[in-house]
This record gives C-alpha cells, sequence and structure tokens, in this order.
C-alpha cells in the first residue's frame, strides 16, 4: 500500500469523466488499497480515483464506521433533498460551503473482484456518494453552488494561490507520499 498526492483544483483530471473500469486483477486491487491509505492519512470521508490522477470510475468511503469501494457506480438518488449542510473536498483545500444533496441514494456497481455492489444509504453517506460520483463525472462540489455561496466560492478560488497550496500540501505529506501505482496511468 502507497499513500498518493491529491490533485487540485486547475488539474486537468478533476474535470475529465473517468473510464469505467474494465480489467480487474492485482492493479486494481493496488488502487483500491492505495486510495484507502491516502483517504485515511488525510482523515478523508470518500476518495475518487481521478482525485489521485487516475481517470477510472472507482471512489473509496468512510462514514462513521462504515467503509469500502464502488467500482463503476451508478446512483439511484431520491426526488427529496437533505438538510443543506456544509461540505468540502481535498481537491479544493481550505473551501467548504453548503451544499444542497439528495436525501437518499442507492449506489449499485462491483467491488474489486467484479462482485455485485449495492448500498442503500441516506444522510452523510449518501451525501459522499453523490460527491464521490460528481468527482468521477468531473463535477466539483462548488459546480453544485447557487447565489452568494458561488460568486464568493468562485472569487476565493480564483484569489487562492493553488500552486503554492500545492506546494505546502506536498512538502507536509512528502515523507509519506508513494510515487507510483501500477499501470493505471497517472495523468500528467
Amino acid at each position: 500500500m502507497a499513500i498518493l498526492s491529491i490533485r487540485i483544483i486547475g488539474d486537468p483530471v478533476l474535470r475529465t469523466v473517468a473510464e469505467p473500469v474494465t480489467e480487474f486483477g492485482p492493479e486494481l486491487a493496488k488502487l483500491v488499497s492505495d486510495m484507502t491509505e491516502t483517504m485515511e492519512d488525510v482523515d478523508g470521508a470518500g476518495l475518487a480515483a481521478p482525485q489521485i490522477g487516475v481517470s477510472q470510475r472507482v471512489f473509496t468511503y468512510r462514514i462513521g464506521g462504515v467503509e469500502g469501494h464502488i467500482i463503476n457506480p451508478v446512483l439511484e438518488n431520491s426526488e427529496e433533498f437533505q438538510p443543506d449542510e456544509v461540505e468540502g473536498c481535498l481537491s479544493i483545500p481550505g473551501l467548504a460551503f453548503p451544499v444542497r444533496r439528495r436525501q437518499t441514494t442507492r449506489a449499485t456497481g462491483v467491488d474489486l473482484n467484479g462482485n455485485p455492489v449495492s448500498i442503500e444509504a441516506e444522510g452523510m453517506l449518501a451525501r459522499c456518494f453523490q460527491h464521490e460520483t460528481d468527482h468521477l463525472d468531473g463535477i466539483l462540489f462548488t459546480d453544485r453552488l447557487e447565489g452568494e455561496d458561488r460568486k464568493t466560492a468562485l472569487r476565493a478560488i480564483r484569489a487562492a494561490n493553488y500552486h503554492s497550496v500545492t506546494e505546502q500540501t506536498t512538502a507536509k505529506r512528502a515523507t509519506t507520499v508513494a510515487s507510483s501505482f501500477g499501470s493505471f496511468g497517472v495523468a500528467e
């Protein structure tokens, strides 16, 4: 297992629709393992493969003692919305806003062995699944903001020196971050 670098807003991989996983084997198992370790290292609730530079439809999650991964997820969301909760994102450090999300969701997909997965989620777990699946579709949580929150977030992103943030984050994590992870091809 290895801890991987997290891509920061501005990286094109974060705005690219991820490709479905078609090959299952040791490289995929290593990817899921590395993503889980990386997510835990930064105390994240979830992590999508594009956030570590891999344009594949995979995410890991850990909410309230429930943890795992879903490959090639498909969400069925309720029509009802849950109360807006503040969300942040590992790929947009220092920014957090209330985001509107659906109350419940059913996530279906497969695990790293290709076995079917189906999880009914509500509250924070449903929020996590929606957030991470957005990453797989090239959508960031800031894209879900409206009105003044959207304006404020976009101003903050423009004003932030994310190159400096990236350097600080990289330096801080340099002792634990790995440099490679199989043939999934890190986007350059």
